[in-house]
């Protein structure tokens, strides 16, 4: 992990991540330069390095800024960008009302360098928003913090996502922000860029596994596909909750829906390491897609009582990690389904023993 490579300055952020394998190596590049944003790049050479050329990066045209050397080692890239954070309260009986939205574009950032711990591989991008007429972030601020990896595992907080090396985990975090109105929900809206040839689909699984989050049984991926073949590229996956609280338990937990994947029909954000790294193809080859992402239930009060907000992603290369029956799982089932069977098979036993001592007894008759 390296933050801000060849720029001695803090006054923006830009974290590499970067995950070397035997012949090849995986490169994150986490930003607040524009929207908060991420670049995933996989490469086929293990020494294949970022390039950032700073002076254009934080220039009004900033194609071209971002590379990475050498440039035919390069065999899949693609971003996401946190766009918008909206807000709106289900009034009765007038509908549904929305607020001025947050443009995550026009946030202030604090430096990334405070909290970067590169022993626990992790780093945390808070801000506010740059004007705040209403006064909603006065004791409160906005979060994205990032989790890597070095081995497959999974995260100890709820909701326990499974990980390997390949991926990297987002928590994105909505601490002391005053709602501007009673039962008030928000979504957030999460863009993605892929370039031509792969295309994003939303994928929801269902589950039984109810050991590592109780009471969730709904797992999403929105999947990146190859159009030329079957295989999969990259993933965000998230289990279908977020939490209240710092420390989260199943009482906890928020209800998160996916609103739908839609072809965006509008421009990212100026300035970002995105146009930087895709340039002019951003806006001709290359496919935005986005969705948003609602947190609350149906009364929306969740966050109005401990103002917290909590929802993890996983992002990576590649198929996306899937939960297997463990072990608990797979004795609870089969003592469910062995016993009922186990007394089935003893009564006809039993039955067949009775039958055949009562027909001993007598002789046949002719």
């Amino acid at each position: 992990m390296e933050y801000n490579p060849g720029w001695n300055s803090s006054s923006v952020n830009l974290l590499h991540v970067r995950a070397l394998g035997p012949g090849d190596s995986l490169h994150y590049v986490w930003s607040s330069i524009g929207a908060p944003s991420v670049l995933l790049v996989a490469t086929q050479s293990p020494s294949s390095t970022l390039r950032v050329n700073w002076t254009q990066l934080l220039s009004p045209s900033p194609a071209g800024a971002i590379w990475i050397d050498p440039p035919d080692s390069v065999v899949y890239s693609t971003a996401v960008v946190f766009t918008k954070l909206f807000e709106f309260s289900e009034a009765k009986p007038l509908g549904e009302l929305f607020y001025p939205t947050y443009d995550l574009s026009e946030f202030s950032w604090d430096s990334l360098n405070h909290t970067l711990n590169h022993t626990a591989l992790t780093a945390e991008l808070r801000g506010v928003p740059a004007t705040d007429p209403g006064g909603g972030f006065a004791n409160g601020s906005l979060a994205f913090r990032v989790t890597a990896y070095e081995a497959g595992g999974r995260a100890r907080s709820l909701p326990s996502l499974l990980h390997t090396a390949d991926s990297s985990q987002l928590e994105f975090i909505l601490a002391g922000v005053a709602p501007r109105g009673n039962g008030s929900r928000f979504v957030l809206e999460v863009a993605t860029v892929e370039e031509a040839g792969a295309a994003r689909r939303l994928r929801a699984e269902r589950s039984i596994d109810d050991e590592y989050t109780p009471s969730i049984f709904q797992v999403l991926s929105l999947v990146a596909e190859s159009q030329n073949s079957s295989s999969t590229l990259g993933f965000l996956q998230w289990k279908a909750t977020a939490y209240g609280s710092r420390s989260p338990r199943r009482e906890d937990g928020i209800q998160c829906r996916a609103q739908g994947l839609q072809v965006a029909n509008w421009t990212l954000p100026v300035s970002s390491v995105v146009q930087a790294y895709f340039g002019d193809s951003l806006g001709s080859s290359c496919t935005i897609s986005a969705l948003n992402v609602s947190f609350g239930g149906e009364e929306g009060e969740v966050y109005q009582e401990k103002r917290y907000l909590s929802w993890s992603v996983l992002l990576g290369f590649g198929e996306p990690p899937r939960d297997t029956f463990s072990p608990l799982v797979i004795s609870i089932t089969a003592v469910a389904l062995g016993t009922p069977l186990a007394m089935l098979l003893l009564g006809s036993c039993l039955v067949l023993l009775a039958q055949r001592r009562r027909y001993s007894e007598y002789e046949p008759i002719n």
